[in-house]
């Protein structure tokens, strides 16, 4: 079947286990265009061509040109999810600080996890006939908390009907960059407070053992002593406000000539100890929050963004939410820790 006849409703919305691109991909595989002018494209995007909707750009269509078909007006719930996620994904550094992401279709996820002594972490001889030392995997015993984020579309349909998709997109960009800051909230705090399972991460303080200095001053010293404590973890990715990166920096130790001049030209910061710094918010000044970022942290998706498509397509913009659901587990307790200088 050729993408410029494709019968499109709204049921291709309520697919059970596809999106609705997936569902349109089903129809008219991507494949079948290999060594055409559409080559590249992907399903939505051929539809877009199919009804002349140009999303991006100086020559970009208005709203309305989505409505001037009922089999157009289906399209506008997707262009919709995929401008968020792409709002989502502009600065985005969950991907930097989770191990692995695991995408459910229920509200109930119970993780597993790994106890290991310092004993279990060795790697023994084992004499013939003796028994191979155990690794135990469990369930944990409390649900992952889902968290439901989301905004509220309100607009007439009036109202925007002749806006051009280029500038409509900035809004609903702004709209995934919310959704976003929001879930970086909520993995921060699992990291620090754990996710209901007793594996809060552990809190070292400046002037008190291991950590050596006096409280409220940050060396390279303490820096080091920090980064020891992750044994057999490492120390790759650091979390810290504003304020505690202006006093990285400001370490003598970091103020090489190549990491500067990056920094100036860039905005990229360097790499204390080979660990990846991220400026986030959530955060408060004079903490760093250390982690291994393959081994601390599980992020579980119920789905993807979800927009409430039938308003979308009947044009009652107003009140109309854009949503999505997820939530955070630790994986192993001792791969973050927390620094108050």
């Amino acid at each position: 079947m050729s993408f410029d006849n494709l019968k499109l409703e709204k049921g291709m919305y309520r697919q059970e286990g596809m999106n609705f691109t997936q569902v349109l991909e089903s129809l008219d595989p991507s494949e079948n265009y290999r060594g055409t002018a559409l080559e590249g494209t992907d399903a939505f995007q051929r539809q877009l061509k199919r009804f002349g909707i140009r999303a991006k750009g100086a020559g970009s269509s208005p709203v309305e040109k989505f409505f001037r078909t009922t089999d157009s007006a289906v399209l506008f719930p997707e262009y919709i999810a995929r401008t968020v996620r792409q709002g989502m994904e502009e600065h985005d550094i969950l991907p930097a600080i989770t191990a692995t992401t695991t995408v459910i279709d229920s509200l109930d996820y119970r993780s597993v996890y790994s106890e290991a002594t310092d004993d279990d972490k060795e790697l023994k001889y084992v004499m013939e006939g003796a028994a191979i030392p155990e690794t135990q995997i469990k369930t944990k015993s409390n649900l992952v908390r889902l968290n439901k984020r989301g905004r509220m579309l309100v607009a007439s349909y009036e109202a925007v009907r002749f806006q051009k998709l280029d500038l409509f997109g900035v809004m609903l960009r702004q709209i995934g960059a919310h959704i976003q800051k929001m879930q970086l909230n909520d993995a921060i705090d699992v990291l620090i407070n754990g996710d209901g399972n007793d594996n809060l991460c552990k809190i070292y303080s400046v002037g008190s053992q291991p950590i050596s200095g006096t409280a409220g001053t940050l060396t390279y010293d303490q820096l080091l002593e920090f980064w020891g404590q992750f044994d057999p973890y490492t120390m790759n990715t650091m979390l810290c406000s504003t304020g505690t990166v202006t006093k990285l920096l400001k370490l003598p130790e970091l103020q090489n000539p190549a990491a500067g001049l990056n920094f100036q030209g860039t905005g990229a910061m360097g790499t204390p100890l080979g660990a990846k710094v991220h400026r986030v918010a959530g955060l408060e000044d004079n903490v760093i929050l250390g982690l291994d970022n393959r081994y601390a942290l599980e992020q579980i998706r119920c789905g993807d963004v979800m927009v409430e498509y039938d308003k979308l397509i009947d044009r009652q913009l107003e009140r109309a939410a854009i949503t999505s659901i997820c939530g955070y587990g630790k994986i192993c307790a001792d791969a973050s820790a927390m620094l108050y200088i």
